[in-house]
């Protein structure tokens, strides 16, 4: 079974230009408690480094380019998102890192929950312990 979980929003657009809506518990799988988006990150920049406990997320490119390793204690997958009408599922315990940021790379990020500093697991060893319980 694949890490890679890929979610397509319709674009919606004519000569004027385009857009797509972002709905809880329709086209996004859980409802919206926090929206954060990342620009201006260097291209020798890796990011992320953790997992969450209980935190869902959809990661979308709406500008440029990233490349998301997501690792479930057994296998890593990478996927480049490069699409603003494709969004990366993120489920729960699954390690994240984001590298080769383009220079005009605006990521957005779609929560399932707040944030909580103790959802988190920074470190690699512990979330490795984590997932083999």
């Amino acid at each position: 079974m694949s890490l890679v979980k890929l979610l397509s929003f319709k674009s919606l657009g004519d000569e004027r230009g385009n857009l797509i809506s972002l709905e809880q518990n329709k086209n996004v799988p859980f409802e919206i408690k926090r929206v954060y988006y990342l620009f201006n990150t260097d291209k020798d920049v890796t990011r992320g480094f953790h997992a969450h406990k209980a935190l869902q997320q959809v990661a979308i490119c709406v500008k440029g380019s990233c490349l998301f390793t997501l690792d479930d204690g057994t296998k890593r997958e990478k996927v480049k998102l490069d699409d603003p009408t494709v969004g990366l599922y993120i489920g729960n315990n699954l390690w994240r890192e984001m590298s080769e940021f383009t220079y005009d790379c605006v990521l957005m990020v779609i929560a399932s929950e707040l944030y909580d500093e103790s959802d988190y697991i920074r470190d690699y060893d512990q979330f490795l312990k984590e997932v083999s319980l």
